[in-house]
């Protein structure tokens, strides 16, 4: 029996670990700050629930000795120093913090001792990248990528229209970074929120796209001239989150008030916290389109692979965290059953270089109804 430790017991760690603790030859602890979400997982069955500050590093590198393999879903702000401790603890790790450092400066150290690392395992990043990478694989050239995804409440409820599994300090950092694109080869930024445009999805009508900063590692693995990431969003949404970006409400200088100095982001997150955070039982909805172009046998080709996922109301599970979780769970499994070993940092794209990994995690999402449609297109 394997032991398997996930670190964050958040609205994605938590069905992460229930998932993981379904395989009978699987032995789950969770790991958390927060002793109220501990005991709901102990009252799911989860018998190992243990209360850790993981920015304690002692702490932490006592705990890991005990595990096989680490699912880190910590905050992003705490992801990197997580990493880094689990490598040195030569522990094989799956990681969804979604960190802003480069996972590559690990690299070397992850190699030298002989550690398997998947990075950004999730939806987008995650699956994205993983699809881009298998559809790219299948052309003999690759002329371009476009990723399209965006989690959304199913409720449209004025005047935000949005909910999210993360923190909004996590979400309005994304509005903030700069986005990295890649135009006629080579890397360019442009401010998030830029180049909006409409796009229909059946399922739900009419979005709205605007570039954020998703290629992340792929920007660095993939030889493709032109690569674009967009966030999507219902209508208007661009428009409320410039007001308030262009008003300072998203500073990091504090103001002061009377005889008391606060930070407007910091204000603004704990306004917004309640407005976008998603309630046990609100439904939500996850969307992607994945669109890469190119050649095959002198033919113009287009690959395209679709994901509508719903709130799992039977389960009571968000979207995103099931399509964020379960992507995570399958490449958890990948690797305690030998399917992939390559010592080092690697993100997702880097699993599409073995077809059948792919296969076991499409497979093993589609058990789970998280189901991507492909199509392939002769131009």
């Amino acid at each position: 029996m394997k032991n398997v430790l996930v670190l964050g017991a958040g609205l994605v760690g938590t069905p992460m670990a229930l998932d993981l603790h379904a395989d009978a030859n699987l032995k789950v602890s969770v790991a958390d700050i927060d002793k109220k979400k501990l005991d709901l997982l102990k009252s799911h069955g989860i018998e190992k629930a243990i209360r850790i500050d993981v920015t304690d590093m002692n702490a932490l590198e006592e705990l890991l000795q005990s595990y096989d393999l680490v699912l880190s879903a910590v905050p992003g702000n705490l992801g990197y120093k997580t990493l880094k401790t689990i490598i040195e603890s030569q522990k094989t790790v799956v990681d969804i913090s979604f960190f802003p450092e480069n996972m590559f400066e690990l690299d070397d150290m992850a190699k030298s001792i002989n550690v398997t690392a998947i990075c950004d395992m999730g939806v987008a990043p995650g699956m994205s990248h993983m699809l881009s990478a298998h559809a790219a694989n299948d052309l003999e050239e690759t002329d371009q990528i476009e990723i399209y995804v965006g989690g959304l409440p199913k409720e449209r409820i004025q005047p935000w229209e949005y909910k999210a599994v993360f923190s909004p300090a996590d979400v309005i950092e994304e509005y903030m970074r700069p986005a990295r694109l890649v135009k006629n080869g080579k890397m360019i930024t442009k401010p998030a929120l830029t180049d909006p445009e409409i796009i229909n999805f059946p399922a739900v009508g009419e979005l709205e796209a605007f570039n954020s900063d998703g290629l992340r590692s792929l920007i660095q693995t993939m030889d493709v001239p032109d690569m674009i990431e967009k966030t999507l969003r219902y209508p208007g949404h661009i428009k409320k989150i410039a007001l308030l970006k262009n008003s300072g409400f998203f500073s990091n200088k504090p103001v002061k008030i009377r005889d008391h100095s606060i930070s407007p982001i910091d204000f603004t997150s704990r306004i917004l916290f309640d407005e976008w955070q998603l309630k046990e039982g609100d439904e939500d909805l996850t969307i992607m389109r994945i669109i890469v172009k190119g050649r095959k046998n002198s033919n113009a080709q287009t690959i395209q692979y679709d994901l509508y996922d719903e709130y799992d109301k039977e389960m009571k599970v968000h979207s995103m965290a099931r399509t964020t979780g379960y992507a995570a769970t399958m490449a958890v499994r990948m690797l305690l059953e030998g399917k992939y070993s390559n010592p080092g940092i690697n993100p997702p794209e880097f699993i599409a270089r073995k077809p059948e990994c792919v296969d076991f995690i499409l497979e093993g999402l589609k058990e789970r109804n998280v189901q991507y449609h492909k199509a392939i297109k002769q131009n």
